[in-house]
């Protein structure tokens, strides 16, 4: 072999030997490498939420990905709140047989299955939800789709807080390798963490300590349900990217919080669904180091010795392999690169590729475009085609894409 080849095999396999590495939670479970699929909300369940053949073949895809960590999309907590019409739900174990085999498809390869656990709160649709609950009777400022949610009761607040942990007993009994509470973009948790949609007066709102309670609250009775040797994540928001909303200082504090309490691993995002800032970042310091909120995870790392995970606009292994070797993070988060390529994970921890490009979706029409849900509702269309056995079609319209997305509010 030409000495310019060895000199090349050497370097790529230099950039991979750090995303190969395996990493050892503070909870003791080890993960095997660092390329892990962030949840993606597949909204594929049956319409009572059970586990479906469709989601069976998506995860079977995806788990000869041999991502480190396979995260589901939002699980939800109660049947009365949907974020999505088709969002898989566990309430209880009527569903367990389907749960475990929702484990087994994806977990035969290696790759651990965690369930993200979620509420929408004030981000339930209208047309599928009755009894719409939030912190505060604050509506989500969007055009269409939304009511003004009614304020939640303290014993409704502690029953939620149950569910989240009960949840995630199923999810440990069903077989599943971890859990995660979904505590970004502007779900029930964000809410609650947030001063403008958090405008309570009791002990849940006001100072930062007591609109942290809730997601402390949630982290306890899990942990108090599943063992100390089980794994919690959470994903949290950077900031709002909203006036007056969550903000980077008061999630460094609320890092500060579930790092003290001992949580295994935080994945850090941001943005809402009135400021999608997790669909994109144009700022041009960002977009040459790729990831979105590198800036952010910086002072995290600075302020906690909790495993870290970093989502949004990693693209190269070059940027991969920096932000790793320099003990920026320690888990790379991937989302819309696995619905353009189920195997992204396998073929950029093997050097097959040395990247793995998504081109933002737009139409042209700057009313959806700046939005972001364009590019969401595509990314969507891709899980139904794997889902139907079918690989992705990224020559897919982007008018399709929004006829369908616009069709599922309804």
């Amino acid at each position: 072999m030409p000495k310019s080849l060895d000199l090349k095999q050497k370097a790529k396999m230099d950039k991979t030997k750090l995303i190969n590495q395996a990493f050892t939670l503070p909870c003791g479970v080890s993960i095997p490498n660092r390329i892990l699929k962030s949840a993606l909300s597949e909204n594929m369940g049956t319409s009572k939420g059970n586990f479906s053949p469709i989601l069976e073949k998506l995860y079977t895809t995806w788990g000869q990905s041999h991502a480190g960590i396979l995260f589901s999309g939002n699980v939800m907590i109660d049947k009365k709140a949907r974020g999505e019409k088709y969002n898989a739900i566990v309430e209880d174990e009527s569903d367990l047989e389907g749960l475990k085999k929702w484990a087994e498809v994806s977990q035969q390869h290696g790759t651990q299955l965690w369930m993200q656990i979620n509420h929408p709160g004030r981000q339930a649709p209208k047309s599928f939800n009755k009894d719409i609950v939030a912190p505060s009777a604050v509506k989500l400022k969007v055009p269409m789709g939304f009511k003004t949610p009614r304020a939640l009761t303290e014993e409704e607040i502690l029953m939620l807080i149950e569910r989240y942990a009960n949840t995630a007993r199923i999810a440990k009994k069903a077989g599943w390798a971890g859990v995660q509470i979904h505590g970004a973009h502007g779900y029930l948790v964000s809410q609650f963490l947030s001063p403008s949609t958090n405008q309570r007066k009791d002990r849940w709102g006001g100072s930062l300590e007591n609109r942290a309670r809730f997601v402390l609250m949630i982290y306890r009775a899990m942990r108090n349900t599943l063992g100390a040797d089980f794994p919690i994540s959470i994903k949290i928001n950077s900031a709002d990217f909203q006036r007056g909303g969550f903000s980077e200082e008061e999630s460094m504090e609320v890092i500060d919080l579930l790092s003290a309490e001992g949580i295994d691993l935080i994945e850090v995002s941001g943005g809402t669904y009135e400021k999608a800032a997790m669909m994109g970042i144009t700022k041009q310091s960002t977009l040459a180091r790729e990831a979105y909120f590198s800036e952010f995870i910086l002072k995290v790392r600075k302020r906690t010795s909790v495993p870290l995970m970093l989502t949004g606009g990693f693209r190269s292994i070059g940027a991969m392999h920096q932000a790793l070797e320099q003990n920026e993070l320690d888990f790379i988060g991937l989302g819309r690169a696995f619905c353009r390529n189920p195997l992204v994970a396998h073929q950029l921890l093997t050097g097959a590729i040395d990247a793995s490009p998504v081109p933002q979706i737009k139409t042209g029409i700057g009313f959806f475009d700046k939005m972001g849900v364009l590019d969401t509702m595509w990314h969507s269309l891709q899980l139904k085609r794997m889902g139907n056995g079918l690989s992705p079609n990224l020559k897919l319209s982007p008018y399709k894409a929004l006829f369908h997305g616009l069709k599922s509010f309804l």
